[in-house]
């Protein structure tokens, strides 16, 4: 359901200065967000790049949130604020109408009777509650969620459908869970008897802290003895899977279908671009950021960018750059023999 605010609200909200245009007043209505391109009558919208300055001078947005430098650019009325896509962001936020995953403690979930609710606690139909779990107030359990024996879930922490949180994990405060998300699944232990898996139980968790964002069909395995930690502020993106024991500190953010293998530690603040492969048993310092594809194999002390995925090339150069590779240690070698014939002479 839309609902509105005014454009004085609007700015104040988002700590923007309002500059007004076309007859607007500080109590014209904002009711939606668009593109500079699709906005209309009573849409805001917003300037981050100024390679986009072009769409500004046509767009018929009901008022733009843009840089103090793009002011003298824009014919509507302005949200004037130093950093635009924050601005955008924390409108987004006042506008949103996203719906709530559960409405009531439906009669269609399973409920065990031990289960500690919080006030305004809702649970949707056919989601499953084992014995001594803990929510806290405003907690949300969409359809077909399961959540586990002991496990506890902070206040306003929110689960999209079919999310599973195994026995025993704690979920801080101010979560949220998409859709068909795994938490505390076993981790990969297993020992090789002449041949023969032997499975080694899975005897830890996984603890989530607080403001946790976590996307759809992820996957975050409980550890092996010690805890698979999650720490405050942390978003991890859709179809990623972080193995057991690993650690991963405050803020970092994992784009999707990245990968941390077993016992590695992350530090904070790091970004993850997509498809990344994390090794096990290695640790990365605070502040690193990974390009797309990367493969890390080793530890990471120095904070910085890092990058080692091979963008993609026309068949052709491909072939002959990987004919290039395979001979690389004959090339190497006969280097290294005219380097040598040529100090001797």
């Amino acid at each position: 359901m839309s609902h509105s605010v005014s454009l004085i609200e609007l700015a104040n909200h988002i700590g923007a200065e309002l500059h007004l245009a076309n007859n607007d007043t500080q109590n014209t209505p904002i009711t939606g967000l668009s593109t500079l391109v699709s906005a209309g009558n009573g849409q805001i919208s917003f300037l981050s790049n100024s390679k986009y300055r072009s769409q500004l001078q046509d767009s018929m947005a009901q008022a733009i949130i843009l840089h103090p430098d793009e002011l003298s650019h824009c014919s509507r009325s302005a949200l004037v604020m130093n950093n635009p896509y924050i601005g955008f962001a924390k409108a987004a936020q006042l506008l949103d109408t996203t719906p709530a995953a559960a409405h009531e403690i439906s009669p269609h979930a399973v409920i065990a009777d031990d289960v500690v609710l919080g006030e305004n606690v809702k649970v949707a139909a056919n989601a499953v509650i084992e014995t001594g779990v803990k929510l806290g107030d405003n907690v949300q359990v969409g359809p077909g969620c399961f959540i586990g024996k002991n496990a506890v879930l902070g206040a306003n922490t929110k689960l999209w459908s079919n999310v599973s949180i195994y026995h025993d994990v704690v979920l801080g405060s101010d979560c949220l869970i998409q859709a068909n998300t795994v938490i505390g699944s076993d981790g990969f232990g297993y020992a090789n008897e002449s041949g023969k898996w032997i499975k080694i139980p899975q005897l830890g968790s996984v603890i989530i802290g607080d403001r946790v964002e976590i996307g759809a069909s992820t996957t975050i395995d409980r550890g092996a003895i010690d805890n698979t930690i999650l720490a405050d502020g942390v978003i991890i993106d859709n179809q990623c899977q972080i193995a057991h024991n690993v650690e991963i500190g405050e803020n970092t953010a994992m784009a999707a279908c990245s990968v941390i293998a077993g016992s590695t530690v992350v530090g904070k603040n790091c970004s993850m671009a997509g498809l990344v492969g994390i090794n096990g048993h290695i640790n990365i310092c605070d502040g690193v950021v990974f390009t797309g594809m990367s493969m890390v194999t080793k530890s990471i002390s120095e904070p910085g960018v890092y990058s080692s995925g091979i963008p993609a090339a026309a068949n052709k150069e491909w072939r002959k750059n990987m004919v290039a590779l395979r001979n690389i240690t004959t090339l190497n070698q006969r280097v290294k023999t005219l380097e040598k014939s040529q100090q001797g002479s």
